[in-house]
C-alpha cells in the first residue's frame, strides 16, 4: 500500500470528532440520511465522511475482494474508490434507482478493474467465435450452501471467469457492455460466462453431494 493509501486508511480508521449537527435528528430513512451526508460530504464534513466510509466499507471491500482476490490489493481498490468518491461527491446527485451506496459500487468496481489492467492480471481473453453462443439464463443450482461458501467459490474462479461472472450476473452488465469495457467480444464474454456457470456447478454439486454424505 502507498504512503497515500496508508495515510488515508489511518485517518478513517480513526475516531474523528463527532458534529453534532449531523444526523442527530430524530431516526429517518435510509435515503434520507444519505441524502444528510451526501450534503455535508460535499461541504467537506470530515466527520461524515468517516460516517460514510464506516457505513459502506465492509460492504465494498467484499466486492473488491471478489474481482481482486489478494486482500492488500483489494484493500488499496477500496481506498482508491473513496478517495476519488470523495473527490468526486460533489458531482453526485441522489436519484431513486440510483443511490449512494450503487455510485460506491460503480466506483469500486471500476477501480478493481483498473487495477486488474495495471497489473496484467486482466486475462489475455483467446478469441473463441462460437456462433449462435446463448448466456446460460439459469440460476445455479440451490444446494441449501450459505452465501459465505458461495461468495468463496466465487473468488476462486479464473480471473477472466470471475471477472466476467461478476460483471454480468452481479452487477447487470450486458455482455455488449462487458465487451466495451474489457475490449473483447461478445461472444467471448458469453463463453467466459458459460464456462464459469459450469465450473462453479460443478464445484456446487461437488461440495453438496460432500455436505450431504457428512450429514447422511
Amino acid at each position: 500500500m502507498s504512503t497515500c493509501h496508508r495515510h488515508f486508511f489511518y485517518t478513517f480508521r480513526q475516531p474523528v470528532q463527532e458534529n453534532p449537527h449531523l444526523c442527530r435528528c430524530k431516526p429517518a430513512s435510509a435515503k434520507k440520511m444519505d441524502q444528510q451526508l451526501i450534503e455535508q460530504c460535499k461541504r467537506g464534513n470530515a466527520f461524515a465522511q468517516k460516517r460514510l466510509f464506516d457505513q459502506y466499507a465492509n460492504r465494498l471491500f467484499r466486492v473488491s475482494l471478489r474481482y481482486v482476490r489478494n486482500e492488500s490489493d483489494a484493500e488499496e481498490v477500496l481506498m482508491n474508490g473513496f478517495m476519488k468518491a470523495f473527490q468526486g461527491i460533489s458531482d453526485f446527485t441522489y436519484r431513486d434507482d440510483k443511490g449512494l451506496e450503487a455510485w460506491l459500487r460503480r466506483i469500486i468496481v471500476n477501480e478493481a478493474l483498473q487495477h486488474l489492467r495495471a497489473n496484467r492480471s486482466l486475462p489475455l481473453f483467446q478469441p473463441e467465435e462460437m456462433a449462435g453462443i446463448q448466456p446460460d439464463s439459469n440460476p445455479l443450482p440451490d444446494m441449501g450452501l450459505d452465501a459465505e461458501r458461495i461468495y468463496a467459490l466465487i473468488r476462486e474462479l479464473p480471473t477472466g471467469y470471475r471477472t466476467i461472472f461478476n460483471l454480468y450476473v452481479i452487477e447487470g452488465y450486458t455482455h455488449r457492455e462487458i465487451a466495451e469495457r474489457l475490449a473483447i467480444s461478445e461472444n467471448t464474454s458469453k463463453s467466459q460466462l458459460s464456462k464459469a456457470r459450469a465450473l462453479l456447478q460443478e464445484w456446487l454439486t461437488s461440495y453438496g453431494y460432500e455436505a450431504t454424505r457428512r450429514t447422511s
